[in-house]
């Protein structure tokens, strides 16, 4: 959530930070915000100057009362002026409301070096490994899957629908083996504490997170007006909603490993074959609670985590800095980590690791103590995929491919999956 009185404070520069987003539905809410601030604001004004005006009217009446002087005219004004602040009062809430709804739709501000222009904009920052040479044709992942016996896509979707995979024997495998393989890494060697959160979620979680209201056609909710996951970052971030840290327990580092849930509403027909775009994936997730003054050295570190997951795993993959119109809703900046996946030809994102200043914080009433007896100030918020699992999936089978249809496996995986090697089935 944007904080008001900033806006207030400078306008023009609250309107240029946006306009950066390239969204002008964004600009129309924040001139809703600011009209409806101004709105309130007078509205204040007035009932504290009649609550002012009641107030002397009371004093005067007890004097009267006390010298025994009619006061009949003051009473008949003090009900009077007792509904017009009632009705004021309401009003007030009212348009509180009002405004908190239009607030809750605006996007965070981006942080100033972040690149200006849309998805064509995207910079890259840097690349890590060499694309695989191969001296033949390489195949496309879903076409590896069936041969190994790693997945059956048909029936994932007679039991469910598109977009829900099936893994199966030794795919089925490599699933689990990822898993322990990220939480082992980022528990171990990079410090983080691992939690199992729920896989649903209230509406408070999501709203705190910046997916409500906004994203709600891309959730899955059920009837009980609960909602499955998108991603853990909602469920780990919302762990410390509403509460009051102490600035010597930051940063916060948590990770887990959930499935997530997506609609992802308009996206339909985009890179629907194979393992590329579904509905329901795994996926290992580092968030950070943190001060506000470390946030940028904590953006880089983060991401440092999840690109050391894929150094590990022998995954080629670059560092794509998002231009402003490609930057998400909540996110001040954020960096993609995207896989080669050589079979078909394409980079894939299989991490966004992102800073949200303080955006979740004021959405989520997340605030730590600076100092003893210090004013609660608003933390910041990061999170990165560390990493999802699908399109990594992807990424190992069509890079470790071999011309005689096994996959060789990165050596850090070999302990977890049993094997060194993934041979087609007879």
């Amino acid at each position: 959530m944007i904080d008001v009185r900033r806006v207030r404070q400078d306008p023009d520069a609250a309107r240029a930070a946006l306009a950066r987003r390239l969204d002008r539905p964004a600009l129309d809410q924040l001139g809703h915000v600011l009209d409806l601030d101004r709105r309130r604001r007078e509205l204040v004004v007035q009932v504290e100057q009649l609550q002012a005006a009641r107030n002397a009217q009371s004093d005067e009446v007890a004097r009267r009362k006390k010298a025994k002087e009619p006061a009949d005219d003051l009473l008949a004004a003090l009900k009077a002026s007792g509904e017009v602040v009632r009705q004021l009062e309401a009003d007030l809430k009212d348009l509180e409301v009002l405004l908190d709804e239009h607030v809750m739709n605006v996007p965070n501000f981006l942080l100033p070096h972040v690149p200006d222009g849309e998805a064509d904009a995207n910079r890259v920052a840097r690349t890590w490994g060499e694309k695989p040479h191969f001296d033949f044709t390489p195949k496309p992942h879903w076409e590896l899957g069936v041969t190994l016996g790693l997945f059956d896509l048909p029936r994932g979707t007679k039991l469910t629908g598109s977009g829900f995979p099936l893994f199966t024997g030794m795919g089925a495998r490599l699933v689990r083996a990822l898993a322990n393989f990220l939480l082992d890494l980022h528990t171990r060697e990079h410090g983080y504490v691992e939690v199992q959160p729920p896989y649903l979620v209230n509406r408070a979680s999501l709203t705190g997170t910046g997916q409500l209201p906004k994203f709600e056609d891309d959730l899955y909710r059920t009837g009980d007006d609960l909602f499955l996951i998108p991603t853990a970052e909602v469920p780990v971030t919302n762990i410390y909603r509403d509460e009051i840290l102490d600035a010597a327990s930051l940063p916060l580092t948590m990770v887990a490993y959930t499935p997530c849930f997506r609609r992802e509403a308009g996206a339909h027909g985009k890179d629907t074959r194979g393992l590329i775009r579904v509905h329901q994936f795994d996926k290992v997730e580092l968030v950070r609670i943190v001060k506000p003054e470390t946030s940028e050295t904590e953006h880089q570190l983060i991401t440092a985590h999840a690109e050391k997951a894929l150094q590990l795993l022998n995954i080629p993959y670059r560092a794509l800095e998002l231009a402003a119109g490609d930057t998400g809703f909540a996110s001040a900046c954020t960096i993609d980590l995207e896989a080669w996946a050589p079979g078909v030809g394409a980079w894939l994102e299989v991490s966004s690791a992102s800073t949200f200043t303080d955006f979740q914080a004021r959405r989520a009433n997340i605030r730590y103590r600076p100092a003893p007896n210090a004013k609660p100030e608003f933390a910041h918020t990061l999170n990165a995929s560390g990493v999802a699992f699908p399109r990594t999936i992807v990424a190992i089978l069509e890079n470790g491919q071999q011309a005689d249809g096994s996959v060789v496996l990165p050596p850090a995986l070999v302990p977890y999956v049993g094997t060194d090697r993934l041979t087609p089935r007879a």
